[in-house]
């Protein structure tokens, strides 16, 4: 009897099998199918929807560091989430990914902090993200999310509302902190508040309706560009006892208290090209600030002191700002009769101020306002004024001339 049949069969079995072996082989080293990390050094990312509590998840990371990955739901939490480990990554599915602090006792919803708790360099953290979710309170709660001496953090895509505290409040995270592309609104106290920081990048957020904006306290090297403040219950940017930094490219509007304050020894700040609309107590104080610069801003219908200037301030450079109402051409106001006051700029008792190439339209009762003890050492100079009085006569060892005033106003 012939072989042939039974020896193809064979063939035939023994191919079969080689092709399933090689395709096991493939889907077995494949990335992500295995649950075991397959790369050399690669640590497990937690899956939080795998533990009871995200404080679990959290906890369940190397001393090394790593990833935790918060799933879509809301999670109420009364407790603080505590982390205190370095090199951290904790990330949820955009605002889908909603922790709720229902505490009541003044308790902060996150706390990153080294374990040992000590005020000194050596119980510092490095390098934590916070990225895309969204962290809410109560009036009652405490901060929304409180980092002590974290270096190098890192918040992005959070969305901070509602807390009985400050919205994020950064304390002493010396090196390099970043807040970028959040949403920080209605918060009981400040929206980002920034205490004995360094080098902090403060870019593309939303802030609304907090008690003030922002606060930058004895630290130094903020940048801050590209902004939005919206409707702030008090002031919009306070910076105190800081130097070295720049707020530009900002829109602040309808402040009920002063848009941007420099106070307490601040020096070698550049304020530009924002826009300040429509602040009810103010736009510009420099309430103690030298060495400074406040260039191309522009000042629309804000209700009083567009640009103060005080008297523990001097040594200030003011020029291609426009200070103005809500003129739209043709002789037509966008406004109503009762929301057009726009001011202008007032010097109280200050010294060594250059005001060069301004434009001041329709504003009250002066582009440029003395009050309190003589001004003094002050360049006003090739500015324009259309439809206000102009610059003060009786400024005395000060330059002024060669200011345009047209006739009729436009």
């Amino acid at each position: 009897m012939s072989t042939q049949p039974r020896t193809s069969r064979t063939a035939f079995v023994l191919m079969v099998l080689m092709v399933l072996v090689s395709i096991f082989s493939i889907a077995a080293t494949r990335p992500g199918d295995s649950g075991q990390a397959r790369l050399a050094g690669a640590r497990p990312v937690i899956d939080a929807s795998r533990y009871p509590t995200i404080q679990e998840a959290i906890n369940a990371l190397p001393v090394e560091g790593g990833a935790v990955h918060l799933p879509p739901g809301t999670f109420e939490i009364n407790e603080s989430l505590m982390v205190s480990a370095s090199d951290v990554l904790i990330e949820g599915a955009g605002t889908a990914t909603h922790i709720k602090n229902v505490n009541t006792e003044g308790k902060s919803a996150i706390i990153l902090q080294h374990a040992d708790g000590d005020e000194n360099r050596k119980a510092e953290l490095w390098r934590i993200r916070l990225a895309n979710f969204r962290i809410t309170g109560n009036e009652k709660s405490g901060h929304g999310i409180e980092a002590r001496r974290v270096n190098e953090i890192f918040i992005d895509g959070v969305t901070v509302s509602y807390h009985g505290g400050d919205g994020i409040r950064l304390y002493y995270c010396y090196e390099d902190p970043r807040i970028c592309d959040s949403l920080i609104t209605y918060n009981k106290k400040t929206g980002l508040n920034l205490v004995g920081c360094h080098d902090i990048v403060v870019s593309s957020n939303q802030f609304e309706e907090n008690q003030d904006a922002l606060r930058c306290t004895d630290g130094f090297n903020l940048c801050m560009t590209g902004n939005n403040l919206d409707d702030h219950l008090a002031d919009g940017v306070v910076i105190e006892n800081t130097y070295g930094s720049v707020v530009s490219g900002n829109m602040i509007e309808e402040c009920n208290g002063t848009a941007i304050v420099l106070d307490r020894d601040c020096y070698g700040i550049t304020l530009s090209a924002n826009v300040i609309a429509h602040s009810v107590a103010g736009g510009i104080d420099l309430r103690d600030a030298h060495g400074c610069s406040v260039s191309a801003n522009t000042f629309t219908i804000v209700k009083r002191n567009a640009l103060l200037i005080g008297p523990n301030a001097g040594r200030i450079t003011v020029t291609g700002n426009n200070f103005s109402d809500s003129y739209v051409g043709r002789g037509d106001l966008k406004r109503p009769s009762d929301d057009r006051a726009a001011a202008g700029m007032i010097l109280r008792g200050t010294s060594e101020i250059t005001i060069v190439g301004n434009l001041f339209s329709s504003v009250r009762p002066k582009a440029l306002a003395l009050e309190g003890e003589p001004s003094k050492n002050i360049l006003f100079c090739d500015n324009v004024l259309v439809d206000t009085a102009g610059g003060p006569e009786e400024l005395t060892t000060s330059l002024v001339e060669d200011n345009l005033l047209p006739a009729g106003g436009g």
